[in-house]
């Protein structure tokens, strides 16, 4: 999973009082809005181009459901893209096989307990530095991951994880486990990404002892305010093609990136 903030210059973010929305399965401008998030964020972070994306996330587009925050204004904040069981299968198991891994997936999930026919590969993550905002959207999408995962029998995540977000996501008291056989390395521009696995009901079982209050704006969803959540958490396969059809937009489609 990659994830990084990053600071928009050709657009003021306004605060207002006016509810932000965590959507599931967003379609038509909204999807549209999610993927430039996406694309920005990435490409300033770890210079991932619209081909690159294409290359690495085209095979599991049958499989692929977003997440994303939108403000008052339509302006995607953050967004989450997650790859479920498939044909193709998961990317984080599939490319531990590739350097500087050589490690077997599917080998190394069950052998951590894992099963893949039961789990999400959280893909990326995206969030764009929102003054008063951007912790509030990163748990947003943490509780949409998880409350989605739970209600459409999802037990276990894995994930190919920058070591910075990694730091953040164990300050709030969830810390994924390392999957076996593997270690830090470098992937998709990212210097120090490590690939990783968790069972959600443990993982946030032990956030709940270690960092109750964590657990409650995440889990819970109690501090969310002001973002409208999602009613029916159930995600549909048939969501994917119509995200397959929309283009991975370009840099500058929507927003610019710090120089």
């Amino acid at each position: 999973m990659h994830y990084r903030d990053v600071a928009t210059q050709d657009r003021e973010i306004r605060m207002t009082g006016t509810p932000l929305r965590l959507l599931l399965d967003p379609v038509g401008s909204d999807l549209e809005a999610a993927l430039a998030c996406e694309a920005e964020v990435f490409l300033s972070t770890y210079g991932n181009t619209a081909e690159e994306f294409e290359l690495e996330y085209g095979p599991y587009a049958a499989q692929t459901g977003f997440m994303t925050v939108l403000d008052e204004t339509g302006w995607a904040l953050a967004t989450a893209r997650f790859i479920a069981p498939g044909p193709a299968g998961l990317k984080t198991l599939n490319d531990t096989a590739r350097a500087p891994w050589g490690v077997d997936g599917v080998r190394s999930a069950r052998a951590a307990g894992i099963d893949p026919d039961r789990t999400w590969d959280v893909a990326t993550i995206a969030v764009r530095r929102a003054p008063g905002r951007t912790t509030l959207c990163s748990a947003a999408l943490y509780h949409g991951i998880v409350t989605a995962a739970l209600a459409n029998g999802i037990e276990s995540i894995v994930m190919i994880m920058d070591a910075r977000p990694r730091r953040l996501l164990s300050s709030s008291g969830l810390h994924p486990n390392v999957l076996p056989g593997t270690g830090e390395g470098e992937y998709l521009g990212s210097p120090n990404s490590i690939p990783l696995w968790a069972n959600l009901h443990r993982m946030f079982d032990q956030q709940r002892r270690n960092n109750p209050e964590a657990y409650r704006l995440i889990y819970q969803a109690i501090g969310l305010d002001g973002i409208t959540l999602p009613t029916d958490w159930t995600w549909s396969a048939d969501m994917a093609a119509v995200a397959a059809d929309v283009p991975v937009p370009r840099r500058g489609a929507t927003a610019s990136t710090p120089s």
